[in-house]
């Protein structure tokens, strides 16, 4: 099985593309993400910590790196 990753900035168009893809036949499974960071803005006093624990959900080990990107 292949897999694709889209980014659309527009929801709308978003919703659009999934109705489509749905209506194939070979198209197995359809899964929109909707990620918000924490916006950072420049400052003197930039919170450097505002980011932290943006990966606390992920489980991710050097082995998990290493096999994605060293196939």
């Amino acid at each position: 099985m292949e897999q694709i990753t889209i980014q659309i900035s527009d929801r709308r168009k978003a919703r659009a593309l999934r109705d489509f893809l749905k209506s194939l036949d070979y198209v197995e499974k359809i899964t929109i993400s909707n990620f918000k960071l924490p916006i950072l803005t420049k400052s003197k006093n930039g919170d450097f910590f505002a980011l932290a624990g943006i990966w606390g959900n992920r489980k991710i080990s050097i082995d998990s790196v290493r096999q994605a990107v060293w196939k």
